[in-house]
């Protein structure tokens, strides 16, 4: 892998903002990350590596974008993957879910997570992923899910930061490659 100096330059190089000038805000555009193997196979292991002393057991990803990450984040650390689901049920009456809904998120929705209860257990040491973290309103509902289970949350590891609340990044021990100020 690259250094960390070396990553964010790519992780910059292949963002960009969208939108026309007649929109009122651009939204983020992180395809590019996707589409570069390199970068691809340097995300697992430097998201691992933001949180070195955690020694977790298992990654919770939130559909998609942080299940894919969550996915290449858990091969690097040789642990399992558990995906977080948005707005999904159980599949039958005995499917048994853990479920929370999130404080609104970055466009003011309130989404219900959830994931099977046997997939994480009480003693699983949780270490949450997702490429982008605004409000920490997913974050926050995937630790209530971590805790509901009895297992011990670990932080969570995103690429960009764009929390503006300290206080919730402290809270959820929040690392980042990269904050958003810099794009």
């Amino acid at each position: 892998m690259n250094s960390t100096a070396d990553l964010r330059d790519r992780l910059k190089a292949t963002f960009a903002w969208r939108g026309d000038r007649t929109d009122a805000r651009s939204l983020a555009d992180v395809t590019g990350w996707w589409r570069d193997p390199a970068l691809l196979a340097d995300l697992g292991p430097a998201l691992g590596d933001l949180v070195p002393e955690a020694k977790p057991t298992v990654v919770l990803g939130p559909q998609s974008r942080g299940s894919m990450l969550g996915a290449l984040v858990a091969t690097a650390l040789d642990i399992g993957l558990v995906e977080v689901r948005k707005d999904d049920e159980p599949l039958a009456d005995s499917d048994a879910w853990l479920q929370r809904t999130t404080p609104p998120d970055y466009r003011d929705r309130h989404l219900s997570l959830g994931f099977r209860r046997g997939l994480v257990k009480g003693g699983d040491r949780v270490l949450f992923v997702d490429d982008w973290i605004q409000t920490g309103g997913q974050a926050l509902a995937t630790r209530a899910l971590v805790e509901a289970a009895g297992a011990t949350w670990c932080g969570a590891a995103v690429v960009v930061d764009g929390l503006s609340d300290t206080r919730v990044r402290r809270d959820l021990a929040i690392s980042s490659l990269i904050h958003v100020r810099e794009l």
